[in-house]
């Protein structure tokens, strides 16, 4: 069954995760959704994979600089967004991120310390998904959220405070396999303004007529000017 409406959360979904490969992933793919909850109150906290250090083909840009530039912009557009926390994980680089226990292990650990209602994050089965990193961030998410809700799992995090967690709903982004479309009309110019935060990324980029064109697409079949589709999945 598929839904289609302006409240994207389960009730009592207050706090969000969002786990992402790369930053400027969440502003380019659900970043309407994110300004609808941020305005709506919703604790919102993003989860870096990576800093984007290889996103550049400026001749004279390294990967060092990249990743420090990157992760400024995104913290701008985080604040922009009015997203509260943020977590860059160490030691993953773009591109080369793969499906490991260790990375499992500690998005485990952020979703047990944050403890969130729901979980966003990339869809590892979408058709075509070219990116291994995002498909190796949306797999060890899924596999994160199985473990963390069992006390034998990585028994070692267990302390001081940090207990099992049982996130039970998930919204996968970008999805071939939408079932649930959620109105950015009244924040598409919203999400145009953070998106442009990341300049690295946009500056040569028509952002405004992308972010418009996307959102008619998966707007018009449902009766909404600009919309987001996710697939909405109850673990």
């Amino acid at each position: 069954m598929t839904t289609t409406s302006k409240v994207l959360l389960p009730p009592g979904g207050q706090r969000i995760l969002v786990v992402q490969a790369h930053p400027d992933d969440a502003e380019h793919l659900c970043g309407g959704t994110m300004a609808l909850l941020a305005a709506e109150g919703k604790a919102i906290h993003y989860l870096f994979v990576t800093r984007g250090d290889k996103g550049s083909d400026d001749p004279v840009m390294t990967p060092e600089r990249l990743a420090t530039i990157r992760e400024q912009e995104q913290r701008r557009a985080a604040a922009t967004l009015g997203v509260q926390t943020l977590t860059f994980l160490d030691g993953y680089l773009d591109g080369e991120v793969e499906p490991t226990i260790a990375l499992r292990r500690e998005i485990a650990l952020v979703v047990r310390q944050w403890k969130p209602d729901v979980v966003f994050t990339l869809d590892p089965w979408r058709k075509n998904e070219i990116h291994p990193d995002h498909r190796a961030v949306g797999m060890c998410t899924v596999d994160a959220l199985a473990s963390a809700r069992g006390r034998m799992y990585y028994p070692e995090q267990l302390h001081d405070g940090v207990t099992p967690h049982n996130a039970r709903q998930i919204y996968f982004f970008p999805t071939d396999r939408a079932n649930h479309w959620v109105d950015i009309s009244s924040v598409v110019e919203k999400k145009i303004a953070v998106l442009c935060c990341h300049e690295s990324q946009t500056k040569h980029r028509d952002i405004p007529a992308w972010i418009y064109q996307q959102g008619i697409l998966a707007g018009a079949p449902h009766k909404m000017k600009y919309a987001e589709s996710f697939h909405h999945y109850v673990m």
